[in-house]
């Protein structure tokens, strides 16, 4: 569903230039729900808007099923918007109008897409369990209840991919736990690809693969060791450790990010000195060259 090779993204401005991407590489398999890790910075919000058509690469290739997203025109980009991708934000005003009640923020985006279905929206609020609430005008919903009309209005043009920005990030544990569920179910009833942004590690714990991002590249994944295994809960790396097998990410031309944590334990900087014994390849320390 995604794939992204080489994928830049440099932003620039008269006496500045930030490379927000530096080549990351990225395989989504469609109906796939996954999550993105990454401190402040990574470039996972830049991944985010890239594939979601808010923001344009700069280099490299980035597909989401048929389209190039680095050839893709104007008018193709606003096709693709409108059907192959859903948005969640962690602030759900940017999701929702607020004069409106919940049943016609869920009609809109078909209404604008000349798609009108009513039966549909109402049947999406109560998937994400909102039946009794649907008439409701958003000051009258919970900040949880709204982030789940958030989630009916992202389904409402019934797109092949949804993107989630810390979806969970502005609700209590309780109701982030609701909308993992409706997650689970949205992607194993409908098919939609879910690809999840977050900072919250208990949150990744609950998806198959988590892929962590730093410094623009992708540098680790982790992929639950059973997958029929109930989630568990996972507080830090160590516990997302614990439920998932962590892998270093090797790209095309055999370059690899070792987790920094584990060169400053060797003292390593710029260089190290790499063998290999048959069976394992091992880095250490430079060697003196004195002597």
């Amino acid at each position: 569903m995604i794939e992204c090779e080489g994928l830049v993204k440099i932003y620039k401005t008269d006496d500045l230039e930030v490379v927000a991407l530096q080549g990351l590489n990225l395989r989504v398999e469609d109906g796939e729900m996954m999550a993105i890790i990454g401190n402040s910075g990574s470039g996972k919000s830049t991944l985010l808007n890239i594939l979601g058509g808010l923001d344009r690469p700069s280099a490299g290739s980035v597909s989401v099923g048929p389209w190039d997203l680095l050839k893709i025109t104007e008018d193709q980009l606003v096709e693709y918007k409108r059907d192959t991708v859903g948005f969640i934000w962690q602030n759900n005003a940017r999701n929702l109008l607020p004069y409106l009640s919940a049943l016609e923020n869920v009609e809109m985006p078909m209404m604008l897409a000349g798609k009108a279905d009513r039966n549909y929206a109402k049947q999406l609020l109560e998937w994400v369990g909102l039946k009794d609430r649907m008439y409701n005008k958003l000051h009258q919903l919970s900040g949880g209840e709204q982030q789940r009309v958030a989630i009916a209005i992202s389904l409402s043009n019934r797109p092949k991919m949804l993107l989630a920005d810390e979806p969970t990030g502005s609700v209590d544990t309780r109701t982030a736990d609701l909308i993992m569920d409706i997650f689970r179910r949205m992607n194993r009833e409908l098919g939609v690809t879910i690809v999840i942004v977050t900072h919250d590690l208990t949150l990744a714990g609950k998806v198959d693969r988590v892929v962590a991002i730093r410094d623009g590249l992708t540098s680790t994944e982790f992929i639950k060791r059973n997958p029929n295994l109930d989630d568990g809960v996972v507080v830090g790396l160590s516990g997302l450790q614990e439920v998932h097998e962590a892998y270093v990410v090797v790209d095309r031309v055999g370059r690899l990010q070792v987790p920094k944590e584990y060169l400053s334990a060797l003292n390593i900087t710029d260089k190290a000195t790499i063998e290999f014994d048959g069976e394992r390849i091992v880095i250490m320390p430079p060697k003196s060259l004195e002597g």
